[in-house]
C-alpha cells in the first residue's frame, strides 16, 4: 500500500500541482479535475484533511465509511486513515489539507483533538449540510483560499484563525446533523478498540520467542502508531483519555514489569536482561530501570 508523508508526494501521486507551502494546501476540486487520478488504489498519507463537496459522482472509501450522503457533504480524513477512490471528474466545492507541522507552528490547535474530536474518529463520520450552511462554509474556504494564494507577508495569521473558524463552524453543524450520542459511543467505542490493541501489540512484541527482526524500534510509540494505522499524536491522546497516563508510559510499565520478573525469577545477567528487552547497551538498561526505581537492577535483584 502506497503511504505518502508529505502533502507534496500526495500532490504528485494524484497529478495535481504541487502546494505553494510544505505544510499547508487548499484546492477548489473544479481546479482539480482535468488532471486528477480518477482512481487511486488503497493508500494512506499523514496529514489532516477537511473538504465539503457539493457536486460529484462516483466513490470514494475513508477509512471504513464508503456511503456517503447524497447532497452537500462535509467529509474529513485522519492520518494514517486508508482511503481510495473511483470517481467521476465533475466534483465541485472545497478541500484544505494541513500537517502536524502546521498545528505545531500554531498557537490555536495545541489542543485541536480535544476541541474538535470528530477529527479523531477511526471511522471519520461524513455528514449532510444544508443549502444555507454551504454558503457559509464555503465563504470561509473562499477567504483561506484567496489569502493562500495572496502575497501578504502575514497572510497565514489571517489563514490559522479562518481554519479555526471552519472547525467551529463544522463541529456546530456536525452535533446538529450526527446524533450526539451516537457520535460519542462510535468515538468511544473506536477508542477502547485501539487502546486494547495497542495494549496487546506491547504485550506480544517483547515475548523471548517472537521475531523481533520485523520490527524497528518496540521503544517507540511511533512503532506501533505505525502498525495501527494511527499517527502518533492521536495514540498518545487516547491513551492518555482512557487510562490518565502516556502511550509512552504504557510501554515503560511493561519494560519495567518485564524487567522486575527476570531479576528476581531468573539467573540471566544484567547485560543478558538488556538485550532480550532490546535496549542498545546495558548501561541505557540500567539509567533506564534506575529513573523508574531509583535502584540500579543489582540492587533491586538483591533485595
Amino acid at each position: 500500500m502506497k503511504h505518502f508523508k508529505t502533502i507534496s508526494e500526495y500532490c504528485k501521486a494524484i497529478n495535481i500541482p504541487q502546494p505553494k507551502h510544505p505544510h499547508f494546501d487548499i484546492r477548489s476540486f473544479e481546479e482539480n479535475m482535468k488532471t486528477v487520478v480518477t482512481s487511486m488504489e488503497p493508500f494512506r498519507h499523514e496529514f489532516y484533511a477537511i473538504a465539503i463537496k457539493s457536486e460529484g459522482g462516483g466513490k470514494v472509501f475513508s477509512g471504513q465509511f464508503d456511503d456517503f450522503p447524497e447532497g452537500i457533504t462535509v467529509f474529513f480524513n485522519t492520518p494514517f486513515q486508508i482511503l481510495s477512490w473511483d470517481i467521476i471528474p465533475d466534483w465541485e466545492g472545497y478541500y484544505l489539507m494541513f500537517s502536524q507541522d502546521f498545528i505545531a507552528g500554531s498557537n490555536y490547535f495545541t489542543d485541536m483533538l480535544q476541541r474538535f474530536p470528530y477529527l479523531k474518529m477511526d471511522s471519520s463520520l461524513p455528514f449532510e449540510i444544508g443549502k444555507e450552511d454551504f454558503s457559509t462554509i464555503a465563504n470561509i474556504f473562499r477567504k483561506v483560499w484567496e489569502e493562500y494564494y495572496g502575497e501578504a507577508q502575514d497572510k497565514f495569521e489571517f489563514i490559522e484563525v479562518e481554519v479555526l473558524l471552519l472547525l467551529s463552524y463544522i463541529k456546530r453543524y456536525f452535533t446538529e446533523q450526527v446524533d450526539e450520542e451516537t457520535a460519542k459511543t462510535q468515538m468511544r467505542t473506536a477508542d477502547l478498540r485501539l487502546f486494547t490493541r495497542y495494549q496487546a501489540l506491547i504485550e506480544t512484541s517483547f515475548q523471548p520467542n517472537f521475531n523481533k527482526e520485523t520490527f524497528s524500534n518496540l521503544h517507540s510509540t511511533s512503532h506501533y502508531a505505525a502498525r495501527l494505522s494511527v499517527h502518533p499524536n492521536h495514540l498518545n491522546a487516547v491513551v492518555k483519555n482512557i487510562t490518565g497516563h502516556t502511550a509512552l508510559s504504557h510501554i515503560h510499565n511493561h519494560l519495567l514489569q518485564l524487567s522486575k520478573a527476570y531479576l528476581a525469577q531468573t539467573d540471566l545477567s544484567v547485560k543478558e536482561i538488556a538485550y532480550t528487552l532490546l535496549f542498545d547497551s546495558p548501561n541505557n538498561f540500567s539509567a533506564f530501570f534506575k529513573k523508574h526505581t531509583g535502584m540500579t537492577p543489582l540492587e533491586y535483584r538483591r533485595r
